[in-house]
């Protein structure tokens, strides 16, 4: 059963994660833009549309490391991490 404070913690998470998507979409398509301006050989706006790209790469693993910090906050007993009695266990 979830709690409300661990529903609260997940919708906060699922925000981060829609963030991240936007701007790893946002970086992909500036990717694409910097490589037709590199077909055209202008070397200006592929590095103003790689600049732009990388900002937004940047932006979206932030967000997505937020998203995982709230999930794991409130899965500590989760079997693929395990709760620290479990882990505990595992370095004995």
């Amino acid at each position: 059963m979830t709690t409300k404070h661990e529903h609260d913690v997940h919708h906060k998470a699922a925000g981060h994660h829609r963030k991240a998507a936007h701007h790893f979409e946002a970086a992909a398509k500036h990717q694409l833009a910097a490589a037709d301006a590199d077909d055209h050989d202008d070397e200006i706006k592929a590095a103003h549309h790689a600049y732009l790209a990388y900002g937004h790469q940047i932006q979206a693993i932030h967000y997505a490391e937020m998203a995982a910090k709230e999930d794991e906050s409130v899965d500590h007993a989760d079997v693929d991490h395990g709760d620290s009695d479990h882990v505990k266990k595992l370095h004995e």
